[in-house]
């Protein structure tokens, strides 16, 4: 009855200081007594499981352990001509562009490691990707002057990928980049600017970009669908704690436009209809733009077999001063009313006065609906 009333104290103190731990317990205590409401293992770890940002018994064991879904550390890169081997012109590729170089890493390469630890142009970063949430989320792995190395938990939460780095073993929320565990709870990583396009749009706008090798080091069907028809609308999200928000189906894919905890979002079932949105975002005119001809990479087994999402990317609408407004011209390009030329989806002027001029992108995501609602659960629907 002691060693109980003991640990009951011990649960009072903890919940009376909040999600931290109380000072005046012994660091050994603080721990012990985080670990007994940690829902999944923390045998092997080395995270200090009494800081932490979130309630413990939100995580949820995805099945694989520790970097059990590898990630990819010794990333190799192919040209956009050796990647037309591999990658069927409609295939989702992750696209980033740092200091005028690119790279694009594929879908089906992504769905296997869901973190890609690299470099470009001298910066370091994390591509990550959840299949079960379906984001894709760039980050600069540098943190209060240092640099981490990125590994996936085997643990989710609100069914989003949550990722441990190798020098402090806290834990982070892929979603949102936030340390969520650890020493380093409270820290967010900075997003980078990124866009998903297919390989045939990549190639044609990034013609001496870099492309992710299958030369990665592990032997995976490269191509394939672990996850064959997991995007149906409809359907209940994989280890979701509770109902998804019912504004709109679980996994209708929206764009998002997140500034801190707050987000907008767009609906490709509108965006499918209305392939041009604008709006205001906090003062800044912004164009949303959307475009057939890009596969799901969460549809048939073979990727290149899947059907036709489309993607969609944001930008500030602003040239030279001047704010403009677009319209679709039906063949997956766009014209501005002011000035007639036309645009892509990568925000390139093709033609016109404003030729070889490039929208500046606004921070976007596109992921499922549930987990925008699920981690942001004010955001805002424009339907």
């Amino acid at each position: 009855m002691r060693i109980r009333l003991a640990a009951f104290m011990v649960e009072v103190v903890l919940v009376a200081a909040g999600c931290g731990a109380s000072r005046d317990l012994p660091r050994a205590h603080q721990a012990a007594a985080a670990r007994d409401r940690l829902a999944v293992p923390a045998a092997g770890w080395r995270t200090d499981f009494s800081r932490h940002s979130v309630p413990l018994r939100e995580f949820a064991s995805g099945g694989p352990g520790r970097d059990g879904i590898p990630p990819i550390d010794q990333p190799r890169f192919v040209s956009v001509g050796d990647a037309a081997r591999y990658l069927a012109a409609q295939e989702p590729v992750l696209v980033l562009d740092v200091s005028g170089r690119a790279r694009a890493y594929p879908q089906q390469i992504l769905i296997w490691h869901e973190i890609v630890n690299d470099t470009l142009a001298g910066r370091p970063i994390a591509v990550t990707y959840c299949p079960l949430c379906n984001s894709s989320l760039v980050f600069d792995r540098r943190v209060a002057g240092r640099t981490l190395t990125f590994g996936t938990t085997g643990n989710l939460r609100h069914s989003d990928l949550v990722m441990w780095d190798r020098q402090t073993e806290s834990w982070w929320q892929q979603l949102t980049g936030d340390a969520v565990v650890g020493t380093l709870t409270g820290a967010r990583l900075q997003v980078l600017a990124s866009q998903t396009l297919s390989f045939a749009d990549f190639r044609r706008r990034y013609s001496d970009g870099e492309v992710l090798s299958h030369d990665t080091g592990f032997d995976r069907p490269y191509g394939h669908n672990p996850y064959v028809g997991y995007d149906r609308p409809g359907e209940q999200p994989f280890l979701l704690d509770g109902r998804a928000d019912d504004r709109l189906p679980p996994k209708e894919r929206v764009l998002s436009l997140i500034t801190g905890d707050r987000a907008v979002v767009v609906p490709f079932s509108r965006l499918q209809h209305q392939p041009v949105v604008s709006l205001d975002r906090d003062g800044t005119p912004v164009v949303v733009l959307y475009r057939r001809g890009v596969k799901s990479s969460l549809d048939a087994d073979a990727i290149a077999d899947s059907r036709d999402v489309g993607t969609a990317a944001a930008f500030d609408r602003r040239v030279d001063g001047r704010t403009l407004t677009f319209e679709a011209m039906g063949d997956g390009l766009f014209r501005d009313h002011e000035m007639g030329s036309s645009w892509d989806i990568t925000g390139l002027a093709l033609s016109g006065p404003f030729a070889g001029r490039r929208l500046a992108p606004v921070r976007h995501d596109v992921q499922f609906w549930f987990a925008v609602a699920a981690f942001l659960p004010h955001v805002r629907v424009l339907r």
